[in-house]
Parts: structure tokens; sequence; C-alpha cells
């Protein structure tokens, strides 16, 4: 058997559906629906991602059982910058010391492992990573 991944889904607070689509389609995500406190993002024939109304509070302890973090990948370390610049304008925090080179994950000395982490208003933690040789 092979599997992929088809979709996840995110209970979110109505509210926050802006910053989503916002941000994804920054990120060169097409919108697939929207409307009703609902987004859905991705592509018709890859894997997408599902923000839901949620009529309960959110709670997320990334560092607890379940889900750590989503991450999405750029194509150039550039991207990543581009991507730390846009959350920067909007008042979104980069977390962990980021963005930066984690040459503890890479593959080789000669790839790179670059990231900025932050979380969305839901307490999604995010990643926007750029993985490759490090003269991208």
């Amino acid at each position: 058997m092979k599997s992929q991944v088809s979709h996840i889904q995110f209970n979110i607070d109505p509210a926050n559906v802006a910053f989503y689509k916002d941000l994804l389609t920054f990120m060169g995500w097409e919108t697939l629906y929207e409307g009703e406190g609902a987004l859905g993002i991705g592509a018709e024939q890859g894997p997408s991602l599902w923000f839901m109304p949620s009529t309960e509070p959110v709670e997320n302890d990334y560092d607890g059982p379940g889900m750590n973090h989503l991450a999405l990948g750029a194509a150039s370390p550039a991207d990543v910058d581009a991507v730390a610049e846009y959350l920067a304008q909007r008042g979104v925090e980069h977390l962990f010391e980021t963005p930066r080179h984690r040459p503890e994950f890479s593959e080789s000395e000669d790839h790179t492992y670059y990231q900025v982490m932050f979380e969305s208003p839901d307490r999604i933690l995010i990643e926007s990573v750029y993985t490759g040789p490090k003269s991208a």
C-alpha cells in the first residue's frame, strides 16, 4: 500500500480565517473553498489545508501530545526571509531565535535547513523552511 497526505484540518476561531488566507496565498497556495468561517487552501490534485470554525475555545499546547507544528517548504532561503518579513510587517513574532540556519538538521555540510517559526492566532505552530543546497 502507498498513501500520502490528502488534507489536514485545523479547528480555528472563525475570526482568524483572514490570517490563514492572507498568509497562505502569500506563500503561493490556492483557495479551494471559502465560506461560513471556513477556508480550504491547497491544490486541486495535491494536499490541502482546511481551517474549520470551532465553537469551543481553541486550546493548543504544541509541546504536549498531538501535532507539534506544521512545516511548509520554501523553494529558497530568500523565500523564508520573505515570509519572515511578511510576518514582521504584521506584528507576528518570530519564535526560537529564527530565522536561522539549523546545521544540526542538515543532511550534509553542503546543505542547509533554514527556517522561521511562528505561532498563528490560534496558537498553531507553523514553520517556513528551506532544505537544500546552501548556494540556493
